[in-house]
């Protein structure tokens, strides 16, 4: 990375005034078989941040983190509800697995795409494009719920339910390609030693839209239906978009010259993920912790739902969900420490036991308290990835890397929802609920209802804390985070810090 410049250290948002991808945006060069970007590449005039204050910056990240609050809340309502909808419709671990599985895997084949179009095109004309595209997606399912027969969409042989839940799904995916960007934004209009304290906030942004998104979700298919639910998130999501349209980020001059062509640029994600000793071994670390997420994504809901009526148990997420603001805001007070990969694992590990734990009795506050801890950890994990990535890759390459990891990283949780949801509902559970299998599961995990979904949590957290201690182990670590603090010295060197900042 020894290409990288002080200039190179900040990345940036968009266009302004328009809502589309402009074809005059990108800004491409040819091809490169190399490891690192080439030196032409390198364009600190499509940067400037003399334009305004550190200062006047960080209130501009704070204007496009609250849009992109407002975006995510609306999204993840709709989404919650969804899946809230699905299973009390049918009952059935199989059509919630099929739903998160879903998601996921759509994330997992489109963020490579989504990576190469924000390397290529202004960032804030990237999230005006994906506003508009899930906006129409949304009004769209309204459409189908209201013409689709009312019992077919009850009925899981059926078309209606899944053509309603995957349109429900693409508007949601898409939204996807502003967070990449908003990682982007951060590299641009933050300065270096103070982006784990942003991402930390970005964090926080995240337990902002669990805590309403998921009260109101569970309120709205309770009391209002999913027809009133699917009118509030396009209004929603509409007045989300028309806030985007009045932000500027006069620090992106034009669009940065990047190598990324075409509209999936595989090979030169692949490339400048390689760049950096390490950083491939690190997205298949998180990789793999998605591999063990993709059991919660599956079983989560189905366990909360059996434990309490879908408005309370709503409410009882949202009350677990205040954890990310805790750790959000743990983060953007004190940072990660001087090796965010560390910092990471230490999470993972912590994260293992809880996941272990929070199910061996089925106490209603033993599972609440276990999600709130758990949850305080995730942006920890989230945000040592993120600054690692921010601080090693060029701003022209950061877009295909942040969408290389979201693609790996995504395809992990679909594989393990597909499985563990029909190995749960047609196998462990039975078992589980069965007399011989409740009284050997009795003294391990004690009695109750969900002693099946309680055995799968135990072994994939038992599963998760191995797996982040061997890590530690590995010379994959040692190299990271020699990377991670020669660069950090570098930046130091150059006079890339900013004390003073806000953030």
């Amino acid at each position: 990375m020894n290409e990288q410049e002080p200039g190179l250290s900040r990345a940036a948002p968009a266009p302004v005034g328009r809502a589309a991808l402009p074809a005059d945006a990108a800004v491409t060069s040819a091809p490169t078989d190399d490891a690192k970007a080439p030196p032409g590449l390198i364009d600190p005039d499509a940067v400037d941040t003399s334009v305004r204050s550190p200062a006047q910056r960080s209130r501009t990240f704070a204007g496009i983190l609250v849009n992109t609050a407002l975006a995510n809340i609306t999204t993840s309502y709709l989404w919650f509800a969804l899946t809230f909808w699905v299973y009390l419709e049918t009952r059935n671990v199989i059509a919630t697995g099929v739903v998160g599985g879903a998601y996921m895997l759509l994330i997992a084949l489109s963020s490579i795409s989504f990576g190469t179009f924000v390397d290529r095109y202004r960032k804030l004309a990237v999230m005006r494009f994906a506003a508009a595209f899930t906006l129409v997606m949304f009004v769209l399912a309204g459409i189908l719920f209201f013409v689709a027969p009312a019992a077919s969409m009850a009925d899981m042989t059926r078309p209606w339910i899944w053509v309603f839940a995957l349109v429900v799904l693409i508007g949601a995916v898409v939204e996807n390609m502003r967070n990449i960007a908003l990682s982007t934004t951060v590299t641009i209009l933050i300065e270096p030693d103070r982006r784990a304290n942003a991402n930390g906030l970005v964090g926080m942004v995240q337990g902002l839209m669990f805590i309403i998104t998921s009260v109101l979700s569970g309120l709205s298919v309770g009391l209002l239906g999913m027809g009133w639910t699917v009118v509030v998130a396009v209004a929603l999501t509409a007045v989300a978009f028309v806030h985007l349209l009045t932000l500027r980020m006069p620090e992106e001059v034009r669009a940065a010259a990047t190598d990324a062509h075409g509209s999936f640029d595989l090979r030169g994600a692949l490339a400048a993920v390689l760049a950096v000793s390490g950083l491939f071994a690190l997205i298949l670390f998180s990789t793999f912790n998605n591999f063990i997420g993709g059991v919660y994504m599956a079983l989560m809901d189905p366990y909360g739902l059996e434990m309490f009526p879908v408005e309370i148990w709503g409410t009882v997420f949202a009350l677990g969900a205040t954890g990310f603001i805790v750790g959000g805001a743990l983060i953007g007070k004190f940072g990660l420490g001087s090796n965010p990969l560390r910092t990471m694992l230490l999470a993972v590990v912590a994260m293992g036991m809880l996941g272990a734990l929070f199910t061996v009795r089925e106490w209603a506050w033993l599972y609440a308290l276990g999600i709130w801890l758990y949850l305080v950890l995730v942006p920890f994990v989230e945000a040592a990835e993120q600054t690692v990535i921010q601080r090693v890759v060029p701003l022209e390459r950061q877009g295909r890397v942040f969408g290389f990891a979201m693609a790996f990283e995504s395809a992990a949780a679909p594989i393990t929802a597909f499985l563990i949801a029909p190995i749960a509902q047609f196998w462990i559970i039975p078992y589980a609920r069965s007399a011989e299998g409740s009284a050997q599961l009795a003294p391990l995990l004690g009695e109750g209802t969900s002693r099946g979904i309680a055995l799968v949590f135990l072994v994939a957290g038992i599963v998760m804390i191995a797996a982040a201690l061997l890590a530690f182990l590995t010379p994959v670590y040692r190299r990271v985070s020699a990377t991670y603090a020669q660069i950090a010295a570098e930046d130091a060197g150059n006079g890339v810090t900013a004390p003073s900042s806000p953030l």
